[in-house]
């Protein structure tokens, strides 16, 4: 009984000495907590200074294609010199284009094109670059049956040239992989200017014949 007297005893006095410091005046006050820096937003770090979790900060300008029907004989200027001109007309029902359903050329083949007043397609499209080259077993280019160390064009090691006479070259085929409509929507500024190297640059192409070749040293055929 002795013991727990004296427990108790000690559990009051050391009680009272917490209470007596907490009321005291003279006790010492807490240090005051520094503010934290202020954070910087993720909308001042990109270049569009919007709110990106919301859909109103996001919407672009509304896409609006023409609707031209095809052969109506709408252009739209090339943005430079053999620029693969943009679709002028509409191309609903049209896509996707396919190696066996290609209604394009129907209107834009040579021999058709003048007569519907549409943009023929141009010599480079019946060419092919690389009649020499191919790919072995082991998934190695090759030429001539030599392994292509190095396919860049910079070498023109693996440059050829083939005419495919009146059918369109095999990498040709898809000419939305090039060739694009245009939305009436506003453009972003830009202060670029066309330097056409050609009289009549701005509308039509001027890489046929000789220009094919211009620039290009290559003894894999002609």
């Amino acid at each position: 009984m002795k013991t727990i007297s004296k427990i108790t005893i000690g559990l009051a006095a050391a009680a009272a000495a917490i209470l007596f410091v907490g009321c005291s005046d003279s006790a010492t006050p807490a240090k005051e907590v520094s503010k934290p820096a202020p954070t910087i937003s993720e909308e001042s770090l990109g270049l569009r200074k919007t709110n990106l979790y919301t859909e109103k900060g996001t919407t672009g300008d509304k896409t609006s294609y023409a609707t031209s029907y095809a052969g109506s004989g709408n252009k739209i200027k090339r943005a430079f010199q053999d620029a693969p001109p943009m679709i002028p007309h509409d191309t609903q029902g049209m896509l996707p284009i396919t190696i066996n359903d290609n209604q394009c050329v129907g209107c834009h083949m040579p021999e058709v094109a003048t007569g519907v007043g549409a943009t023929a397609i141009p010599g480079s499209h019946f060419t092919d670059f690389r009649p020499a080259v191919a790919m072995n077993s082991k998934g190695n280019m090759t030429i001539n049956g030599a392994v292509l160390e190095n396919t860049s064009n910079e070498t023109l090691k693996d440059i050829s040239i083939k005419s495919t006479g009146d059918k369109l070259a095999g990498a040709r085929f898809n000419c939305t992989q090039c060739h694009a409509p245009q939305s009436d929507s506003p453009a972003p500024k830009n202060t670029f200017e066309a330097d056409y190297t050609s009289k009549d640059g701005a509308n039509s192409s001027s890489w046929s014949g000789t220009k094919l070749m211009e620039g290009i040293d290559t003894v894999h055929g002609k």
